[in-house]
């Protein structure tokens, strides 16, 4: 069965990310300064095939410490679903 995998990719709440802060700076200098502790991360999205939803599960967390998440640095999230 085919199954849709959406990653959450994000650094560690305890890490300065450079590029939210960045991002942040931007915002407050065109108005937006009540927006803050901006972080960014990244969000990936597949399809694949597997045997049930817990091996779709298996196979993304696999993927994201082999190469998709530098996990010194960053977390990830997994959410896996039936295609619609």
């Amino acid at each position: 069965m085919n199954y849709f995998v959406e990653i959450n990719i994000m650094p560690h709440k305890a890490l300065l990310d450079p590029q939210g802060k960045a991002v942040s700076n931007g915002l407050h200098s065109i108005g937006f300064s009540a927006l803050d502790n901006v972080r960014v991360g990244k969000h990936i999205t597949f399809e694949v095939e597997a045997a049930s939803a817990q091996d779709a599960e298996k196979m993304a967390e696999e993927a994201c410490k082999k190469l998709l998440a530098n996990q010194v640095m960053e977390y990830f999230e997994i959410k896996v679903s039936e295609p619609a």
